[in-house]
């Protein structure tokens, strides 16, 4: 029986694709989720990957996954700045969760250098492209082993 993983994409991430492709690339949201399940199965998981705009979604999917799943990859969008209700979510679940961004928050706008949900997290991993979401699979395989 496969382990399930949990990829959890939070606001505007079903627009890439379209949205501002110079700073997240030309692959869609439904690309990426592909990529995943097929790395996901190398690596002998089953990807559960879901998408909202809605943060108490989030929330609720990170509650299930604490229930469901071995690990959590997420992308909480514009939420990983603002979002105490998304960390103490990650702290209350018994799985690791990583941290996933495509691009490199580092080098935008200050207001993205902060994460509310990193000290929850544990690790982050951004900069790689649509790649990220790959690199955060293999790290919760490393870590859930």
């Amino acid at each position: 029986m496969s382990k399930t993983i949990f990829v959890l994409n939070g606001p505007n991430l079903n627009a890439l694709g379209k949205r501002e492709p110079g700073i997240y690339g030309g692959k869609t949201l439904a690309d990426i989720e592909a990529d995943c399940i097929a790395a996901g199965l190398e690596l002998g998981f089953t990807v559960d990957f879901r998408q909202t705009n809605h943060e108490g979604m989030l929330v609720d999917w990170l509650h299930e996954a604490g229930e469901k799943a071995v690990g959590v990859a997420i992308n909480a969008g514009a939420y990983t700045h603002t979002s105490i209700a998304l960390h103490d979510a990650i702290r209350a679940i018994g799985v690791p969760v990583v941290e996933v961004h495509i691009s490199n928050v580092h080098a935008r706008e200050e207001f993205r250098h902060t994460s509310m949900i990193a000290p929850a997290a544990k690790g982050v991993i951004c900069g790689f492209g649509p790649h990220s979401y790959i690199l955060a699979l293999h790290a919760l395989k490393n870590i859930t082993q």
